[in-house]
């Protein structure tokens, strides 16, 4: 089995990466859609015996247009990469959308990145694909690109769900409106953000509910309030119960940075530098501000009573 690379940058390719059965995208979630256009990547890869490429692009294009207005993310770039590797891809390449990238053309895309750099010698891409500062790049043109540069172009179909779109998008407002089992159904997946534990104010172990706070960077979640969650890591044997904040923390931090703060019922383990997955299972409450700390202690009293009352209620045991 070829082992699989995450490559940053097009500089950072080598000669043995030329040659590839490859498709480009966002690829926000990995969702069910995403995953039928990767499987027939990978198949056709292994049918031709090449590599198969994802190629993505940091940020997001509609980041880099939108800026602060941007829609919130389903995944982080390292939680992307993972689930791209566990659907077989061989290789990620990440490519830097900046000023330079966005001046490209889309012939000279083609040029100077899927002829040049990656020598591609399949393509498949999704029937709403459209690259290039002048739009140009669809379908009709990558296939005529292909037949001048020794290329392969193929598309695959909107995946539907529901009569619906399976999209990114579409996901995202499933989860804001907090319908997360229709979330789930189209991501293929429970809703999970994984990450590394960092070190926090200890707020919540003066309150006696310490946490294990995620950061969040300067990306938003599509969810925001209190959940009862599962959460998986390398201290637990498998699943273990917890209740989770995610937001800005109004009574804390004055509605600022965004983190994701996870009480474990029934544990106290030092997960600080550690990664651990957060799936979230059932919303308790939307975020509030409080009237000091007393207060807030009492509501987290009340959030973890009602996380057992609802892991309780759907057969679920608690982690003892």
């Amino acid at each position: 089995m070829m082992q699989q690379e995450f490559i940053n940058g097009l500089s950072s390719l080598a000669a043995r990466h030329y040659g590839c059965v490859a498709t480009i995208g966002s690829f926000d979630g990995v969702h069910r859609g995403h995953k039928a256009l990767l499987q027939q990547v990978t198949e056709k890869a292994r049918e031709l015996e090449l590599p198969s490429l994802v190629m993505v692009f940091e940020p997001q294009p509609y980041e880099y247009f939108s800026r602060e207005e941007a829609p919130a993310r389903l995944m982080r770039l390292r939680e992307k990469v993972s689930a791209l590797f566990e659907q077989g891809v061989d290789r990620v390449v990440c490519l830097k959308f900046d000023r330079a990238l966005r001046g490209l053309s889309a012939q000279a895309f083609v040029d100077q990145v899927l002829v040049s750099a990656l020598g591609v010698k399949y393509l498949v891409v999704g029937d709403d694909f459209r690259f290039g500062c002048d739009r140009k790049g669809d379908y009709a043109f990558l296939q005529c690109c292909g037949e001048k540069n020794g290329f392969e172009v193929s598309d695959t179909h909107t995946q539907l769900q529901s009569g619906d779109r399976i999209s990114s998008t579409r996901i995202r407002n499933l989860l804001n409106e907090d319908k997360l089992e229709n979330a789930n159904e189209l991501l293929g997946r429970e809703y999970a953000v994984t990450g590394r534990v960092i070190y926090g104010k200890q707020l919540g172990r003066t309150l006696g509910f310490p946490t294990a706070n995620l950061g969040l960077g300067h990306y938003r979640s599509p969810l925001q309030g209190v959940y009862a969650v599962t959460v998986e890591g390398e201290d637990f044997s498998g699943k273990v119960q917890g209740v989770a904040n995610v937001g800005v923390r109004p009574t804390i931090s004055g509605g600022k940075k965004p983190l994701l703060e996870v009480h474990i019922l029934d544990e106290r383990p030092n997960l600080y530098k550690k990664w651990i997955k957060v799936a979230f299972k059932h919303k308790l409450r939307a975020e509030m501000r409080f009237n000091g700390l007393p207060e807030l202690q009492e509501q987290i009293e009340r959030d973890v009573t009602d996380a057992r009352k609802w892991f309780a209620e759907n057969g679920q045991s608690s982690n003892k």
